[in-house]
């Protein structure tokens, strides 16, 4: 462990799989304390002890970030076990196919109960945790080359992360006098173990991801969780106290077409 998170309390939605579990793993070999949630508890508790045997220590509640009750419950959970929260990284978030005229009102309502509301009531009660304590904090946005337009069957997804956007800059405005710091990480494209499943049930294959990697990733190759894990630790260190409003991309020079 390197510890760059020692002490810290840092809650991480949609951490029980994807980009979400590998940020959780590599904040905990961070020394820091983490809140794991999702709405699968096998998964929860079988991350948890992942990350126990690895000498860290972690615990999960679940959660269904389209629901704001549940929303309050995570950080009051956080709260009451810990006294405290440092971090919160919005990580959760759905992405159904449809164009603009494809999209009906359940989809649209669907992303954005998730994208977006989950992410903006949990922040809420994250930072009234944070100005209560008087200790500061990180708030730390997984956002998507796709808030700035999108591809063109990802409409609500692209909006959703769009609105992401402006609640990281609307923190960073307006709470930096409460040592409260809100920064964004583009994402590019990561080929996680669900990605795959899902180009494989669209009827692709290996050639045709090594045919997207060529023609769409100018660095030679797909990110990793670890890699957008990397710029999640900066983000919740002391190392970027004076960092907030930020827009790191960690895309390897990728943008959709």
């Amino acid at each position: 462990m390197k510890n760059r998170l020692t002490g810290k309390v840092v809650v991480i939605t949609g951490s029980t799989r994807g980009i979400g579990r590998g940020i959780a793993i590599s904040v905990a070999k961070e020394d820091a304390r983490v809140v794991l949630s999702g709405r699968d508890e096998n998964e929860g508790r079988s991350l948890v002890e992942e990350i126990c045997k690895l000498g860290g220590y972690a615990i999960f509640v679940r959660t269904d970030l389209s629901k704001v009750s549940d929303c309050k419950n995570l950080i009051n959970q956080t709260e009451a076990h810990f006294g405290r929260i440092d971090g919160l990284v919005n990580n959760a978030g759905i992405f159904p196919r449809g164009s603009l005229l494809e999209t009906e009102e359940k989809l649209f309502d669907e992303v954005f109960s998730i994208n977006i509301k989950g992410a903006f009531f949990s922040t809420k009660y994250a930072v009234e945790v944070m100005i209560r304590n008087n200790n500061g904090g990180s708030i730390v946005n997984i956002g998507s080359t796709h808030a700035f337009g999108g591809s063109f069957d990802l409409a609500a997804y692209s909006c959703s992360k769009g609105a992401l956007y402006t609640l990281t800059k609307h923190i960073a405005r307006n709470y930096a006098k409460y040592r409260i710091r809100a920064n964004w990480i583009t994402v590019g494209w990561v080929v996680t173990p669900g990605e795959i499943e899902r180009i494989y049930k669209q009827g692709y294959d290996e050639e045709w991801l090594r045919i997207q990697r060529e023609k769409y990733m100018p660095m030679g190759r797909f990110q990793t969780p670890e890699d957008i894990a990397n710029g999640v630790i900066y983000l919740l260190s002391d190392e970027s106290e004076q960092v907030t409003g930020a827009d790191i991309h960690i895309t390897g020079g990728f943008w959709p077409s």
